[in-house]
């Protein structure tokens, strides 16, 4: 099986170099080879690289930059996953491409099922959605995967930040009233590849005995404060030397930033479970794993 990964500069695309190897032909792809801004030279591309299987992590999610650059926004998050979806629904190539949390709009306090109306409060998020229709739309085998706040070890992103911060600063502010899962980039792609490893001969089946959506994130819940804390006290807990002596939760309003965000971003993960047999880990051991290799950064 030939596989074409996007993204492979991005977190996500990055962690699933590694499990998706063993299952086949890697081709990887960064924005030389497949540029998410030109849709229309995307199909071109695919032609010539003629995949079996396509896995689009890449994507635009500068969240507050995309209200003020909203057609590239849309180029990449809706455009691009669309001309990818037409040319694979044409030649029976199975799609499996990203989308997230942010495609609701955060009310209540329940968990959002894939059958959850939506509803964005920015353009990011209006912008995967879109992208998540135009997929749809082409009515090929496809998975779309929502996830939420995730991270890794490397790049830029919020346990990176915060250990940056950590390190610099004797008291941090934090958002305490936006809940979710935090989900590392490691625990994502292991899913993913479980979930193309059981399934080869049949993605298009069961693909579609999901309504090709499903929703994959770390199990449990927190706030940004609590996501904090956790990393300083890990990272403490490591032997890193930091300055951090305090960190004060604060309101949404206290902390404006241009594009609103979902104050609950919890994801159900029963489809994940019933259809594909995944139980994943909860945020806090995917963090001691991520801690793990960023503490080594600093001992």
């Amino acid at each position: 099986m030939r596989i074409l990964l996007t993204g492979i500069t991005g977190q996500v695309g990055a962690a699933l170099e590694a499990p998706l190897e063993p299952l086949g032909t890697l081709v990887k792809a960064d924005r030389s080879l497949i540029d998410l801004s030109r849709p229309d030279t995307i199909g071109p591309t695919l032609s010539r690289l003629e995949p079996d299987l396509i896995i689009n992590p890449a994507a635009y999610t500068a969240v507050d930059r995309a209200e003020e650059q909203r057609e590239l926004a849309f180029l990449v998050n809706c455009e691009a996953p669309g001309a990818i979806a037409e040319w694979a629904a044409a030649r029976g190539t199975p799609f499996i491409h990203f989308s997230t949390d942010y495609v609701f709009d955060g009310a209540g306090s329940l968990p959002w099922s894939e059958d959850s109306p939506t509803g964005p409060l920015s353009v990011y998020g209006a912008s995967k959605l879109a992208g998540e229709d135009l997929v749809r739309s082409a009515k090929g085998a496809h998975l779309i995967v929502r996830t939420s706040w995730v991270y890794a070890a490397r790049g830029a992103n919020f346990l990176r930040t915060i250990a940056r911060l950590a390190r610099e600063r004797k008291q941090l502010r934090i958002v305490a009233d936006q809940i979710g899962g935090p989900t590392s980039a490691r625990a994502i792609a292991d899913a993913v590849a479980r979930i193309v490893e059981s399934n080869r001969p049949e993605l298009p089946r069961r693909f579609a005995a999901c309504g090709g959506l499903v929703n994959i994130a770390c199990a449990g819940e927190t706030s940004w404060h609590g996501f904090a804390s956790a990393i300083v006290a890990g990272l403490r807990g490591r032997c890193v030397k930091l300055e951090a002596e305090e960190i004060a939760p604060i309101r949404t309003q206290d902390y404006p930033t241009i594009a609103k965000r979902p104050a609950n971003s919890r994801l159900d993960l029963t489809r994940l479970r019933r259809t594909f047999g995944i139980v994943m880990p909860s945020w806090e051991d995917a963090l001691r794993v991520e801690l793990d290799a960023l503490a080594a950064e600093f001992i």
